[in-house]
């Protein structure tokens, strides 16, 4: 097989009429064009890690329309305070006023106990509210940027 190449290649520099001085600088040029072409292919990464780009097209934020909650429209309750002095007038005249009577029991430790749940309720609204607030101040701050 190597002489069959060897017999061939001289063949073919006879036909082309080139000495063996211009079959070397050939051969070299073949190589460096060989080297280019893998450079080229490769992009001289080899050896180095090769990191994807990827473009980002920031969107713009969509406005933020939301309304503050409404306030509550709530149902009117009528207090009566029982006490022990005054029980029997009192269920006297609710049935009186056609009322099936019902007792529900507080202490005034309790009663205390109400008010401050409904503090933190509201509290806690107020809260929910200027969290709004800075919601929709962020969103417009980006937009005008």
């Amino acid at each position: 097989m190597l002489e069959w190449h060897k017999k061939y290649c001289e063949n073919w520099r006879i036909k082309m009429r080139i000495s063996h001085y211009g079959i070397y600088w050939l051969s070299f040029l073949k190589g460096v064009l060989l080297v280019l072409v893998i450079l080229a292919l490769t992009g001289c990464s080899i050896g180095t890690e090769k990191r994807i780009k990827l473009f980002q097209v920031e969107e713009p934020k969509p406005k933020l329309n939301l309304d503050k909650p409404t306030p509550l429209s709530l149902d009117e309750l009528r207090w009566i305070i029982i006490t022990s002095d005054n029980a029997d007038e009192v269920f006297a005249r609710l049935e009186a006023e056609g009322y099936d009577p019902v007792l529900f029991g507080l202490t005034d430790k309790e009663y205390e106990l109400i008010a401050k749940n409904f503090a933190k309720i509201r509290n806690h609204l107020m809260e929910t509210n200027e969290m709004l607030d800075k919601y929709k101040e962020y969103y417009e701050q980006s937009e005008s940027k």
